[in-house]
């Protein structure tokens, strides 16, 4: 026993060692994959019951294996040299551009959106958006530490920047809104971090205010149009119209539903506002305990999207706050990464992924309580795994790769 003891010891050991980075945040890593564990697993049992006769570890498996690939993409990740992302950059942001291209006009069509695009032989889809985000930040952070010098120019060192990120927002919108919009908030803050003009920041959130403000007027005209009732969210097929066409006939109706409430039960986006509501108010302070979710069975994606509010009512309010803690948390050692980090780029990758991470979790809780329209975004490391899950354990890995070498430059200088 002894000897068994001692070789688990010694592996823990040796693993320990080749892992570099972020204690911290390596630390919350494993602490949201356990809850997204017993999370998927508690909102998926009713499914996997019904889809697989009765075998309800299904997904749970298939949470494992997710789980068990992401941490060896954050691995790998974090052992590659952060100047190598750099180099890589451009390259993926050429290749992301084509391929949102493909998906808007023949990617996959769920929930009348193209978001995904299938991958052939293995058969398998995946959300070009996700990889897009991705290479769009490596990409500005390349181009913020190289145009530091000229960064306050409109011509030479605002457009550059501000062209790419126009781009790929214009490109997810059509069947990504909700996306597109955290995209483009994200890249705004790290250009205001990484010392772009105040008053070009102010340009572009006046021209993207324009699309918005329409949106509302619209969402108000049709409110007061209908008589005061709200419309139901187009969900079916309309022949003829373009996608573009119909997910604006979509956007209006959820931004009206947020603004007035639905007064249609059965709408799409009441019924699942209103069965989120219910599993918070059931989940209370300290909420019903592990496995004992009773909105999982009406909730619809309690898997994915609505995930917050089944851990609301399982954990209470408690175990809510405890994930934004986390998330929080996260955000914070990025940041101290990014104030550590002796070169540009490696600083505005790290802080640049980590906004996108935690903007996208905030916005996935702010759903689930009611307090923004509802979107299709994930909670990161929590929801169950897709091809997002994957590129979220990707873009940790490259955060976790610029804390390598920050810990492996304090280390030099203190030798030194």
């Amino acid at each position: 026993m002894n000897n068994i003891a001692d070789i688990e010891q010694n592996a823990f050991r040796g693993l320990s060692s080749r892992t570099k980075g972020d204690k911290v945040i390596w630390s919350i890593v494993i602490l949201l994959a356990l809850v997204s564990l017993l999370v998927v697993y508690s909102s998926t049992g009713s499914l996997a019951y019904k889809m697989y006769k009765g075998n309800t570890e299904v997904y749970l498996f298939k949470q494992i294996v997710f789980i068990s690939i992401g941490i060896g993409i954050i691995y790998f990740a974090h052992m590659v040299n952060y100047n190598v992302y750099s180099k890589v950059a451009r390259i993926l942001f050429l290749v992301a551009i084509p391929l949102l291209v493909y998906t808007l006009f023949f990617g996959v069509k769920l929930n009348e959106g193209s978001r995904w695009i299938r991958l052939p032989i293995i058969n398998l889809t995946f959300q070009t958006s996700d990889l897009a985000k991705l290479a769009l930040i490596m990409y500005m952070s390349r181009l913020l530490s190289k145009k530091q010098d000229v960064i306050k120019d409109f011509k030479t060192g605002f457009l550059p920047i501000a062209i790419p990120v126009g781009i790929v927002c214009i490109l997810i919108a059509p069947a990504n809104l909700s996306t597109a919009l955290l995209i483009g908030a994200t890249s705004m803050l790290l250009m205001f971090i990484g010392r772009v003009s105040m008053k070009h920041l102010l340009l572009i959130i006046g021209i993207a205010m324009i699309p918005v403000m329409m949106l509302i007027m619209a969402a108000v005209f049709q409110h007061s149009n209908n008589g005061g009732v709200s419309t139901s969210t187009p969900t079916a097929k309309v022949e003829g119209k373009s996608r573009l066409f119909v997910r604006v006939g979509t956007w209006i109706s959820r931004v009206e539903h947020f603004m007035y409430g639905g007064k249609d039960i059965d709408d799409d986006d009441n019924y699942q506002i209103n069965q989120a509501k219910i599993a918070i108010a059931k989940g209370g302070v300290m909420g019903l305990g592990p496995g004992n979710s009773e909105q999982r069975n009406f909730l619809p994606h309690p898997y994915s999207d609505f995930i917050y509010a089944i851990i609301i009512e399982e954990y209470g309010l408690v175990g809510g706050a405890l994930i934004l803690f986390v998330y929080l948390v996260f955000l914070f050692r990025s940041i101290q990464i990014f104030r550590k980090c002796p070169y540009a780029f490696g600083a505005f990758l790290s802080l640049g992924l980590s906004f996108t991470l935690v903007i996208q979790a905030l916005a996935n809780m702010a759903v689930n309580v009611n307090l923004f329209p509802v979107t299709g975004v994930t909670l990161p490391l929590v929801s169950m795994g897709g091809s997002s899950f994957l590129f979220t354990c990707l873009a940790i890995g490259i955060i976790l790769s610029v804390a390598r070498n920050v810990e492996k430059a304090e280390q030099a200088g203190i030798n030194n």
